[in-house]
């Protein structure tokens, strides 16, 4: 049962997707605060429909940024649109292969997303700041994910650097998002299962840190407070590597 209600609620959402899209996308066209409207209302339909279609409700924990700071946050599946639903005016460090996705990439590049070419490790990387430069004209809190992919609740991945590149670039606090969400709504497959999807703030991260510390620090906090969420909500197959993070 849970299994059919759940591809009844996939084909719904992508619909969604694809009709809000194409219904929102003169206002998105007028400006980026139309684009962010309309993002905004399709996450929201997400979560509403979620709730008691598959019995997945979803909640946003601790203080929200505002203003101009980086949010780096753990990424485990699609349902980290709960993230952009929480933020004021969200943008993101996203793939660029994205940006050829009907819909998807056509309101990425107008809410003011930075695509970034995987392989090539060093010019991804000064390409990325270039972009954010190039894009601080859009205020807002730009979003990456430090380990680059989504990473499976039992999996351990070790942060990447871009994330203090753009840390020590932009001189601005970072906030730390720990999460839940893989352990109800996978990487992959139908199967979205009932229970609680949390995304939490964490406390600030000022800036000035140097490379090490940094990374250090926002792995310790992201991945300590991820596996606490997930303890929480039931999940007991943890990865090795960062088994002695959490609090039992």
């Amino acid at each position: 049962m849970q299994y059919a209600r759940s591809l009844l609620f996939n084909f719904q959402m992508y619909l969604m997707l694809g009709l809000m899209g194409i219904a929102f996308f003169p206002l998105a066209l007028a400006s980026r605060d139309g684009a962010q409207w309309a993002c905004k209302t399709y996450c929201r339909w997400v979560r509403w429909t979620a709730g008691w279609m598959v019995g997945l409700k979803t909640e946003v924990r601790g203080a929200v940024p505002q203003g101009e700071v980086l949010v780096a946050a753990k990424h485990q599946s699609f349902l980290d649109i709960i993230i952009f639903s929480a933020l004021p005016a969200a943008k993101f460090i996203m793939k660029r292969e994205l940006l050829w996705a009907p819909v998807l990439g056509q309101y990425a590049a107008r809410i003011g997303c930075v695509p970034v070419a995987r392989g090539k490790r060093g010019a991804a990387i000064k390409k990325m700041v270039a972009d954010v430069a190039a894009g601080m004209a859009n205020p807002g809190q730009l979003v990456i994910y430090p380990q680059g992919t989504r990473v499976a609740p039992n999996r351990y991945l070790p942060y990447k650097v871009g994330s203090h590149v753009l840390y020590a670039e932009l001189g601005q606090p970072c906030v730390p998002a720990a999460t839940n969400v893989g352990v109800f709504w996978p990487r992959h497959g139908v199967l979205r299962k009932p229970g609680l999807a949390v995304v939490e703030f964490l406390e600030p991260i000022a800036p000035g840190q140097s490379r090490a510390s940094f990374l250090n620090t926002l792995e310790e906090v992201v991945e300590r407070r991820s596996q606490e969420l997930m303890l929480e909500a039931g999940f007991a197959d943890l990865p090795e590597e960062n088994r002695h993070l959490t609090r039992l």
